[in-house]
């Protein structure tokens, strides 16, 4: 399966508790902080849900 680069570019400060929950739930703590995960579906649902406040990119190799 394909691995994607999750990276926080905007606060999750004055946001909806869930997206806040979905930051934390990624593993996002800190603006411009970054994970990397398995493209499963359950992941990118939780990516699509904050899509405005992550930029995501595609892991080579």
């Amino acid at each position: 399966m394909a691995k994607i680069k999750i990276t926080q570019v905007k606060s999750g400060i004055d946001r909806p508790q869930k997206q806040k929950a979905t930051l934390k739930a990624l593993g996002i703590s800190k603006l411009n902080g970054s994970v990397e995960k398995e493209a499963s579906p359950q992941i990118l649902g939780m990516v699509r849900a904050v899509n405005h406040l992550v930029k995501v990119e595609e892991v080579k190799g």
